[in-house]
């Protein structure tokens, strides 16, 4: 690119830049990472931005639907609406649609409750969901999120990431005990996706929630990129450890049969013969 060229470009994007609209996406990036809520002063601290910028930016997001306050108030967190916008791009991506089959496909076999789940930096985020047939049933509504170093979703597709992307997700990744079962050591987590990728689907065995087990594998778009993962949830009394691995083939499945929906051809199957 030649100077004159390179400082033409330059010109250009600063002509066209936004700093108040900068500032609110920083804000909504900001809240998103942390989804229980922060005070408009820990937003100015985090973000460097002035008050009173954080003010309006943050009045104007309330006003619209897309920050709602929590606890007594003083906190601001995301509400469903941004979630559904990202919700409804997903969805015309193919994912929900393509996946639904073959989930009610997996829950008819498994009797639990199976969702669809993408990932949304380091959390997952569940997209849709098909209910169990038991009278008591887990409720995985879409918006609800996963934290990654504990559930079955986010760690299916962790796994898959080429190392450039997870090593950075690793280092800043938060890991706080939530059971005794909850792995807290990042050396640990890894050697857990090791074993997650040779198996090919992901446990989660009351790491979350006590008594509760999630099976969850990848689903790969036509790069082999892991986009979504499929998990079934229930009971540790209904999915005890010696069920776990014919549940864990059949969610492999029947994430294999939605990837091959996106256009993914596993290796070996597209050589000529």
């Amino acid at each position: 690119m030649s100077a004159r060229l390179e400082s033409r470009t330059v010109e250009e994007d600063a002509r066209y830049h936004v700093p108040n609209l900068e500032r609110a996406l920083k804000t909504i990036e900001f809240l998103a990472a942390h989804p229980e809520g922060r005070s408009m002063s820990e937003i100015a601290q985090a973000l460097e931005f002035p008050r009173n910028s954080v003010f309006r930016i943050t009045m104007t997001l309330l006003k619209h639907g897309y920050v709602e306050r929590r606890g007594d108030g003083s906190r601001l967190a995301l509400s469903r609406k941004i979630l559904s916008i990202g919700y409804r791009a997903v969805a015309e991506s193919g994912i929900v649609e393509s996946s639904l089959e073959p989930m009610r496909q997996l829950r008819d076999f498994v009797k639990e409750t199976v969702s669809v789940s993408i990932l949304l930096e380091n959390e997952g985020l569940v997209l849709e969901q098909v209910p169990g047939l038991h009278p008591f049933r887990f409720v995985a509504e879409p918006g609800t999120r996963q934290p990654a170093h504990v559930s079955a979703a986010p760690k299916a597709m962790l796994a898959c990431l080429p190392a450039s992307e997870l090593d950075p997700l690793i280092e800043q990744m938060e890991m706080p005990r939530l059971t005794d079962r909850t792995i807290v050591d990042k050396q640990e987590y890894r050697a857990e996706l090791a074993r997650i990728r040779a198996r090919g689907f992901a446990l989660d065995r009351g790491e979350h929630e006590e008594g509760v087990v999630c099976v969850g594998a990848p689903v790969f778009d036509r790069r082999g990129y892991p986009v979504a993962a499929v998990t079934v949830t229930g009971p540790s009394s209904r999915m005890p450890d010696d069920r776990l691995e014919v549940i864990g083939i059949e969610t492999r499945i029947h994430a294999d049969l939605i990837s091959r929906r996106l256009g993914y051809v596993p290796p070996g199957e597209g050589q000529a013969k």
